[in-house]
């Protein structure tokens, strides 16, 4: 009698392989696969990272480019993974903002790996043991957060060498009538990336700015609406994440409404006044403070249950002018303390909701 063989899906087949395969992927529930946003903080407060397959969206502050620190991190993740790119900017040489790209900043970890490398190359001792030593280093640097989300240095620009012999197309969309050119692009770069049970090449697109009033195609929202909503369909049959910055101050309020239902995670960043008394008194560590990000949706793909974050809003701090982290909003105590990082903080001790998007 033949033995029963339990049943699998090809997708969770798919997702094994990809697992195993491709450094920079996470498992997530119900089968979904993250992929890393770049900021180990925002990671951790979505769950693992922006899923594969999603479409994300971060509303621009036009007081501060804070949405910048987002994709720059987001797309130095990828080229340290070494992932296919695009990024569309309105700017007339957008391949000039690579050379604004953080470099991976050496973590404590790396640096106790040198100096126990250091140590070992004194001792005397047999080969099996030195062998046995490597093979524990090399285990643990594959277990850590550096293979899924790297620290990034914003005041080092990236290596010249993660950009030769990667696929890095840079897009202007300052001179185009129209997004029907910029859309075959998109296709061309996303049926590189399938849904399939072989070898998985994940692909990372970045938009800065759709709505900028510097492209010609601005005053026509509804060619803008259909773009983005047939690249979410494309976007949904590949292995890819597509992240799009745009304005809502800058267009009108119900295509602004469009575009945020059309997103699976939405994101919106805000400035932070320089001398705000009032906040000040309420908020800790409101002098490190340099804007907040509030979180008012979370990709949901293979499930209906929604995700009830335990906080909505976050300040973006950089720590020691280098890292981005985000932090709760925590009122002020007596003591005056300050609040933690999410990523090394396992709960918040408070939080601040933001308003209901009325959609």
């Amino acid at each position: 009698m033949a033995a029963i063989r339990p049943r699998s899906s090809s997708f969770s087949r798919s997702t094994s392989a990809a697992s195993n395969s491709v450094p920079g992927l996470k498992h997530g529930p119900n089968g979904t696969i993250f992929l890393s946003s770049g900021i180990p903080d925002l990671d951790k407060i979505l769950g693992g990272g922006f899923t594969l397959g999603s479409l994300v969206m971060v509303m621009e502050d036009p007081e501060a480019p804070h949405h910048m620190l987002l994709l720059r991190n987001f797309m130095s993740q990828g080229l340290v993974h070494h992932q296919p790119l695009i990024y569309a900017s309105p700017a007339k040489d957008p391949r000039g903002f690579l050379g604004t790209l953080p470099s991976v900043m050496a973590s404590k970890d790396d640096k106790s790996r040198v100096h126990e490398s250091e140590q070992e190359k004194g001792l005397r001792i047999a080969w099996q043991y030195k062998k046995y030593f490597g093979e524990q280093n090399s285990d643990s640097q594959r277990d850590g957060k550096s293979e899924y989300c790297c620290d990034f240095d914003l005041r080092k620009p990236l290596e010249r060498h993660f950009f030769t012999g990667k696929h890095i197309d840079c897009i202007t969309l300052r001179y185009s009538a129209d997004l029907s050119t910029f859309h075959d692009r998109c296709s061309s770069f996303l049926s590189q990336t399938p849904r399939t049970n072989g070898n998985i090449v994940v692909g990372r697109i970045a938009i800065q700015s759709l709505c900028s009033p510097q492209c010609e195609f601005s005053d026509n929202e509804w060619d803008m609406l259909s773009f983005v909503r047939s690249l979410k369909s494309l976007v949904r049959l590949s292995n890819s994440v597509a992240i799009i910055t745009f304005p809502p101050s800058l267009v009108s309020p119900a295509f602004s409404k469009r575009l945020q239902h059309l997103a699976d995670t939405l994101v919106s960043v805000k400035a932070i006044p320089d001398e705000d008394k009032e906040l000040a008194k309420l908020l800790t560590g409101y002098q490190d403070m340099v804007g907040l990000l509030s979180i008012h949706k979370v990709a949901r793909i293979n499930t209906q249950v929604p995700v009830i974050l335990e906080a909505t809003t976050f300040s973006m701090k950089l720590h020691k002018r280098r890292s981005l982290t985000l932090e709760c909003l925590n009122q002020a105590p007596v003591d005056g303390s300050s609040g933690t990082s999410y990523g090394t903080s396992g709960s918040c001790s408070s939080s601040s909701k933001t308003g209901a998007l009325d959609f």
